[in-house]
């Protein structure tokens, strides 16, 4: 079966049908051959904070399964109902035990091929202890300029435009 139909489900919901891949709306995607319903996937919606001090930017050292050991901003997928700004907020305090408040959306990236898309927000502390939490190794604060290993390409693009914002351009 075509990468298990475009690697997700490979049975209809509606009949139990296997589920062929098809060219749909321009697109291969999954289809019922017995009732004809066409599977639309829905992308994963993360947020993520810019946390500053003192020059410097909060990052955390990855305790899960993707980018086990490198580093990345805090932040984590957005629960369905929950405001994009909130979830910033609260994966930031899961995973740094710091309170912050959003200032600002720094901007949505998204990448060709892959299922997230990352809101990304500047914040500044409120609140809390800097710790580590159930889903960080370590926590520290790094200059943007010197970064360590990061978990996601892409976090340096949100730390560029970050730094672009801030500098007024």
């Amino acid at each position: 079966m075509l990468g298990a139909v475009l690697n997700g489900d490979k049975f209809c919901m509606a009949c139990a049908t296997p589920l062929e891949a098809r060219e749909t709306a321009g697109r291969l995607r999954p289809v019922c051959p017995s009732c004809g319903r066409v599977v639309y996937y829905d992308p994963k919606i993360a947020a993520t904070a810019i946390v500053p001090r003192q020059g410097k930017v909060l990052l955390i050292r990855r305790a899960g399964e993707v980018g086990y050991g490198l580093w990345s901003m805090p932040g984590g997928y957005v629960d369905r109902g929950e405001e994009v700004e909130a979830a910033a907020v609260r994966e930031a305090w899961e995973e740094t035990g710091l309170e912050v408040a959003v200032d600002r959306l720094v901007g949505v990236f998204s990448e060709a091929g892959h299922p997230v898309i990352v809101a990304a927000y500047a914040v500044h502390e409120t609140g809390g202890e800097l710790k580590a939490g159930p889903e960080a190794l370590d926590v520290g604060f790094f200059s943007p300029e010197e970064l360590p290993p990061l978990a996601f390409p892409r976090d340096a693009l949100i730390l560029e435009r970050w730094r672009e914002m801030r500098n007024g351009s």
